[in-house]
């Protein structure tokens, strides 16, 4: 007898549970709200959208189907199961937030107000979307190994440099021949999800030639932040795509830090010496259309 699938629902606290977590009470929030010029209706408001779209997801799963929930600070504990069909409430970068613990389980974007581009499902469509689960896109992912076995997966892109955003120092290897030192903000490594995001404003801000990624696309951009030269750093490759040689970062700085879509919680720290490696990752995100 096979095993049901099980239908994990992913959501995030929402901003009135944060305010409520601060400040303990709704008048001590909405005291805080107002001196800000905002009003706690507007949060109350979201608050109600979101966990009415997680109750109607919910009564739309099949009796016989399992269920599970998971808080997005929790996801690096929770284990998800080759059966498991991945509803996700809330905004783009909780799709995003998921990706990485994912191994080609189907997942369902549900936006509980305005669709997005990742979540682009009304919850009345959850029903129907459980039962045609393979009409999906693949979305390609970012990869970082380091070399000592320590990996990250990133949906939109891959930030590697100082953990306080100081000046980071490596040797930089683009595989095109010598490796250059350089001294910088850090580096953003972006698929063509994240072409939207953190890497396309670095895209515009500085009129790149680069052609950016489609999402499916199995290419990766990459940055080089706020570069400066000095006696003994250069500024020469400071940008350029991963198609099939990889981008090899030596460290030279104390310490690094890499981290992906903002989950600076979830780090890969690397020390003076060690090598990271960016390439397109080998699994994809199968994003139900």
């Amino acid at each position: 007898m096979s095993l049901a699938p099980r239908v994990v629902l992913v959501h995030r606290r929402t901003e009135l549970d944060e305010l409520l977590a601060r400040h303990g009470t709704r008048g001590q929030a909405e005291f805080f709200l107002r001196t800000r010029g905002r009003d706690l209706a507007e949060v109350t408001g979201a608050d109600a959208a979101v966990r009415a779209a997680l109750a109607a997801a919910s009564a739309a799963i099949p009796l016989d189907w399992r269920r599970g929930e998971v808080e997005r600070a929790d996801l690096d504990r929770f284990l998800f199961t080759p059966e498991d069909v991945v509803v996700v409430v809330g905004q783009d970068g909780l799709v995003a937030n998921v990706a990485k613990y994912l191994d080609g389980q189907p997942v369902i974007g549900i936006a509980p107000a305005e669709p997005g581009v990742l979540v682009k499902h009304p919850v009345e469509a959850v029903a129907d979307l459980l039962r045609s689960t393979s009409d999906a896109e693949h979305r390609t992912m970012a990869g970082l190994t380091a070399d000592d076995g320590q990996r990250l997966l990133a949906l939109n892109e891959i930030y590697l440099g100082h953990a306080g955003h100081q000046t980071a120092r490596y040797r930089l290897g683009t595989g095109g021949g010598s490796a250059e030192r350089q001294a910088s903000s850090g580096i953003l490594v972006g698929t063509g999800t994240g072409a939207t995001g953190w890497c396309g404003s670095v895209w515009r801000d500085r009129h790149s030639g680069l052609r950016l990624p489609a999402p499916g696309e199995a290419r990766l951009v990459w940055f080089v932040r706020e570069a400066w030269p000095s006696p003994t750093t250069g500024t020469t490759h400071t940008e350029g795509e991963l198609t099939k040689a990889p981008l090899t970062v030596e460290v030279e700085s104390d310490r690094l830090v890499a981290f992906g879509d903002g989950l600076e919680a979830d780090t890969v720290t690397l020390t003076r010496g060690q090598t990271a490696t960016f390439a397109p990752a080998a699994k994809t995100v199968r994003l139900v259309r």
